[in-house]
């Protein structure tokens, strides 16, 4: 027979913290306050010294602080009793204590007993409160601040000490079948992979090994992921540090930062460095560009030469992301430092379908047509598509359903395009029915206009800030764009505003982003792609400038260009804006019984789909439904 133990759960310590501090040195204080110092009330000196001429106080305890007299004595009480209780002694009297010698002269003189009585009762406290709290009270004090001005690791004595993650070999489970979207990226890297795994291939031929790649692309493309699938698919130590981490309020913080670094990293090549946002050390140093101050330059010093002095045969290789190529200073990009570039761009149709696989993955779906949802997100990158997976699942559980369907994928874009849905903001029926004809423009105008992207949705429920929204994706993924296809993007944007003319006769606020869109547009067909008549394939560029020097941030753009130069540019935008707008005046008025139509069966079911709209289309072929040339 054995004998079970009880289970012992282990003890938790509580967690260390100044405010524990503070409350025991406050409850310390109010405790002697109360039970130690208790205050009693004391007569003149001149009137305790009367009394005892009179013969009333027959014994004297003498202390630090005060006299006490006592009326009458009791000889079976021991000498040193402070307050007899007896009821023998009913009458006491106290005086604060003043150094009068002749006071002992007088008891001696009326036979007074007199004793004196030591503070060894609070001798303990005067210490703790005179010395021992306040020294720790201060060295925790130091010991906080300390910490927080080392992050967490030691203090200032740490500050040169490197912020990197450090994963070690095995740890990393990232592969590169976890990346998706991003194939020719891939092929890059895996020659990295192919680098720090057999780098004797390459060392014989006589070649070198890179020793920096850079990833360049925009935000939420994967360029960390792809920099984990590099170090999970080679096996070898990855060192994760972000750029802004080598920066520091003290001066030369940074650079010690950088030799710590690679000082770690030498000990465990092959290994592989990875900064994330290089560009908040890597600005160039050139005034004007940038901002940099001393502390950033430091750094990014240190960082070149250590690029320039390590071995790359020892198969340490540096892996840096960045979304802002362009601030970069020249010296990172030369070769033996950053000796690639590797560029990690939006996903095509086919990348956003294989992203969407991989984050569906965990999640239960029910009749999803993923290459449909790929269609409809032109333009998402990796990070949206994990998003929109995740609030599609959300927004099933939200439904009360086990599984994921369609519709919530298409809920989930329409979030992200167009925001949150308002459900608490109730319109008026006069403003239902200007947002319900502003929509309407909208869609008309891009299903009437050959080359604009098919409507996909069009609805008269507030989502963000707007209180419609319309939906146009393109049926394929698009790498350039014509001066036509950009003056459809105007007439579509217009299409509100004219309907809302055409209907009501007057404007209203709710075009204000519209036109801001479309001038944008106009703007940068005239300015930066050379498509106007006057400066034709000529680039009107602004340069931005610092205005108070490199250590202020406040910048200006100035432009390179005349004032005659200007006007004409103000005049070219207006003309563009004016004869757009005519243009799309002129359909809606050619197809006004359609807009009606449209407009009231929005009116009633506040949410036309691409099925609904087309249908309402074809169905009033004989209102002049036709495409304009």
């Amino acid at each position: 027979m054995s004998l079970k133990l009880p289970d012992i759960k282990p003890f938790k310590g509580w967690k260390f913290s100044l405010v524990y501090i503070l409350i025991l040195i406050v409850g310390i204080s109010l405790f002697n306050y109360l039970f130690m110092n208790k205050a009693q009330p004391t007569v003149d000196f001149s009137d305790f010294k009367r009394r005892i001429e009179l013969g009333e106080i027959k014994r004297v305890e003498i202390s630090d602080s005060y006299f006490t007299g006592f009326t009458t004595i009791r000889r079976e009480l021991p000498p040193t009793l402070r307050f007899p209780s007896s009821s023998a002694e009913s009458t006491t009297y106290r005086t604060v204590a003043i150094n009068d010698p002749k006071i002992l002269e007088l008891m001696d003189q009326k036979g007074v007993a007199y004793y004196a009585v030591s503070r060894e009762g609070n001798a303990l406290l005067n210490i703790l409160f005179s010395w021992v709290l306040p020294i720790v009270f201060f060295f925790v004090i130091w010991r906080f601040l300390m910490k927080r001005m080392g992050n967490m690791g030691g203090g200032i004595l740490s500050a040169g000490q490197n912020k990197a993650v450090i994963i070690a070999e095995g740890d990393i489970s990232t592969r590169f079948s976890d990346v998706a979207g991003v194939d020719e990226a891939k092929e890059e890297l895996v020659e990295v992979v192919d680098f720090l795994k057999n780098p004797q291939k390459y060392t014989d031929i006589g070649g070198k090994i890179p020793k920096g790649v850079l990833l360049v692309g925009p935000p939420g493309t994967g360029k960390t992921l792809l920099a984990r699938a590099v170090a999970g698919e080679a096996h070898v130590a990855f060192f994760r540090m972000s750029g802004a981490d080598f920066v520091e309020m003290f001066v030369g913080v940074g650079a010690a930062r950088v030799r710590d670094l690679f000082k770690q990293a030498r000990t465990k090549a092959p290994c592989i460095i990875f900064i994330d946002e290089l560009d908040a050390i890597g600005k160039s140093r050139i005034n004007g560009i940038g901002g940099g101050n001393d502390e950033r330059e430091q750094t990014l010093n240190q960082l070149l030469v250590e690029m320039d002095g390590f071995d790359s045969t020892k198969g340490l290789i540096i892996l840096a992301a960045t979304n802002r190529p362009d601030v970069l200073d020249t010296a990172l990009l030369r070769p033996g430092r950053f000796d690639r570039q590797v560029l990690v761009d939006r996903p095509d149709v086919k990348g956003r379908e294989a992203i969407l696989k991989i984050h569906a993955k965990t999640v239960k779906l029910d009749s999803v047509d993923l290459s449909a949802i790929a269609r409809m997100t032109s333009g998402f990158v990796g990070a949206d598509l994990a998003n929109i997976v995740n609030e599609s699942a959300i927004l099933a559980v939200r439904s009360g359903r086990q599984v994921v369907i369609q519709k919530d994928f298409e809920e989930a874009i329409e979030k992200t395009i167009a925001g949150l849905q308002k459900k608490s903001r109730i319109l008026s029926d006069k403003e239902r029915s200007i947002v319900a004809y502003h929509e309407t423009g909208h869609a008309l105008v891009a299903a009437l206009t050959p080359g604009a992207d098919p409507v996909q949705k069009v609805s008269i429920i507030p989502r963000g800030f707007g209180l419609g929204y319309t939906i146009t994706l393109p049926v394929e993924d698009h790498y350039h764009i014509t001066e036509q296809d950009l003056l459809t993007k105007v007439k579509v944007l217009l299409g509100g505003r004219a309907a809302e003319e055409l209907t009501f006769g007057n404007m209203s606020t709710g075009a204000a982003n519209d036109i801001t869109r479309a001038t944008d547009i106009v703007w940068k067909i005239i300015t930066e792609y050379g498509m106007s008549a006057r400066f034709k394939n000529v680039t009107l560029s602004s340069r931005r400038v610092s205005i108070l020097g490199d250590q202020d941030q406040t910048t200006r753009f100035n432009r390179e260009y005349s004032e005659s130069t200007q006007q004409y540019i103000d005049e070219e935008i207006a003309r563009i804006m004016d004869q757009q707008y005519a243009y799309v005046k002129e359909l809606l008025s050619n197809n006004g019984d359609l807009l009606i139509a449209v407009a009231e069966e929005l009116l009633k079911k506040e949410t036309l789909g691409e099925q609904e709209f087309k249908d309402l289309l074809f169905s009033n072929n004989s209102h002049s439904f036709k495409k304009d040339n």
